[in-house]
C-alpha cells in the first residue's frame, strides 16, 4: 500500500492547523483540526473553491445557528430541526459538499451559545483557521502535477489496452484473467477521466499561457478518445468475434490491422514522449476497413445475415479506433510544430 501526497498533506495541515490555533491562543484548536480535514481537496483549485464555498456556507450557517438560538432555543430537538434546515439550504445553494462541516459549525455555535458571544467567536476562527491552514499546506507542499500523472497513466492505460487487443482475437488470455485486466483497464480510464478534469480546472492567468494549455487540452482528449475506441474494439471483439465462423482470410486481415493499430498507437505515445530518433515518424498505418468490408461481403462461408451484421460491427470497431489514432496524429504533429516555432522564436530573440 503507498500513501499518496494528499494524505501526508491531510496529516500535515491537521498539524499546521493545531499549532496555528495553540498559537494565536484558541481554546479549542481541536476544532481547527476538524476544518483543515475537511478541507484538503485534489487540486490548488479545488482546495481554493472549497475555502471560498466553506467560508460562505459556515457563516450562514453560523447566522441561522445565532438566530436559532436566539428565537428557539438550543434543545436537542432544537439543534437536530436547524441541522436539517441548513441541510436543506446547502442543497439549494448547491453546496453539497459543505454540509459536513457547517453542521460542525452550527452543533459547535449552537451549544457554545450558553457560554457567552466570545466562545462562540472562538470557535468559528477555528474553523476558519483550519480552512486556511489546509489551504496553505495544498499549495506550498507537494503542488498536484496533474499533467505529469495524466501522461503517464496514459502511457499505462495504452500498454494494457495493447496487451488485450493483441490477445483478443488469439483468445490465449483465460477467461478469468482477461477480465479482470479489462476490468482494471476501464477502471484507469475512470481515473484519467480525473485526472484530466482535474488538469483542465486549473486556473492560468496570462492569455498566451491559457491558449497553449486549451490546445494541449485538445490533444489530451484525443488521447482519451483513442483509449475509449480502442476499448470500444475490445468489447466488439469479445462480443461479435467468436460468436460467427468467418473466413480464415478475414481473420487473417483483422488480426492484422488490430497488431497494425496498436504498434501505430504506442508510436504516437512515444512521439509525444520525444522518445523518437529526429527525423523518424509514427507512419500511420494502411486503411485496411475497405478491405475487410470487401472480405466480408465475398465470404461465401456465411449466409446468415446476422453472421454478417456481426463482423459488420468489428469491422466499423476497427475503423473507429484507426479513425481517432490518425486524429490524434495530426492534434499532437500541429502541438510539437507549434511548440517547435515557438522555442526557435525565442532563440532568435
Amino acid at each position: 500500500m503507498t500513501i499518496g501526497a494528499r494524505v501526508i498533506k491531510t496529516g500535515l495541515a491537521v498539524a499546521v492547523s493545531l499549532w496555528v490555533g495553540v498559537l494565536i491562543g484558541l481554546d479549542a484548536p481541536l476544532i481547527a483540526a476538524i476544518a483543515a480535514i475537511f478541507t484538503i481537496q485534489p487540486s490548488i483549485y479545488r482546495s481554493w473553491k472549497q475555502v471560498l464555498e466553506q467560508v460562505q456556507s459556515n457563516l450562514l450557517g453560523a447566522a441561522v445557528a445565532i438566530a436559532a438560538v436566539t428565537f428557539i432555543g438550543k434543545s436537542p430537538l432544537a439543534v437536530g430541526l436547524v441541522c436539517i434546515g441548513v441541510i436543506m439550504l446547502c442543497i439549494r445553494l448547491k453546496a453539497e459538499e459543505t454540509i459536513g462541516l457547517t453542521l460542525v459549525t452550527v452543533v459547535v455555535i449552537m451549544e457554545t451559545q450558553g457560554q457567552g458571544w466570545l466562545v462562540a467567536a472562538d470557535r468559528l476562527g477555528g474553523i476558519l483557521t483550519g480552512m486556511v491552514s489546509a489551504f496553505v499546506v495544498n499549495v506550498l507542499i507537494a503542488p498536484p502535477k496533474h499533467r505529469q500523472r495524466f501522461v503517464k497513466h496514459i502511457q499505462e492505460a495504452q500498454e494494457l489496452l495493447s496487451r488485450l487487443l493483441r490477445t483478443a482475437v488469439s483468445n490465449e488470455l483465460k477467461e478469468n484473467v482477461f477480465r479482470d485486466e479489462e476490468k482494471r483497464l476501464k477502471g484507469m480510464l475512470r481515473q484519467i477521466d480525473e485526472f484530466y478534469d482535474l488538469f483542465a480546472e486549473e486556473r492560468v492567468w496570462r492569455r498566451n499561457a491559457r491558449t497553449r494549455r486549451i490546445r494541449l487540452l485538445v490533444v489530451y482528449k484525443g488521447m482519451l478518445s483513442a483509449l475509449d475506441r480502442g476499448v470500444g474494439l475490445i468489447e466488439a471483439v469479445e462480443e461479435h468475434y467468436f460468436a460467427v465462423s468467418s473466413a480464415e482470410a478475414w481473420n487473417r486481415l483483422i488480426d492484422r490491422q488490430i497488431e497494425s493499430l496498436c504498434g501505430y498507437h504506442e508510436l504516437l505515445l512515444w512521439k509525444w514522449g520525444d522518445k523518437m530518433k529526429p527525423g523518424a515518424t509514427a507512419a500511420a498505418p494502411p486503411l485496411e476497413a475497405s478491405m475487410l468490408l470487401s472480405e466480408l461481403i465475398l465470404d461465401r462461408t456465411e449466409d446468415d445475415s446476422t453472421a454478417r451484421a456481426r463482423l459488420l460491427v468489428i469491422t466499423s470497431a476497427v475503423y473507429n479506433y484507426d479513425e481517432s489514432l490518425r486524429r490524434l496524429d495530426k492534434l499532437m504533429q500541429k502541438w510539437l510544430e507549434r511548440e517547435e516555432s515557438g522555442d526557435r522564436a525565442e532563440q532568435g530573440a
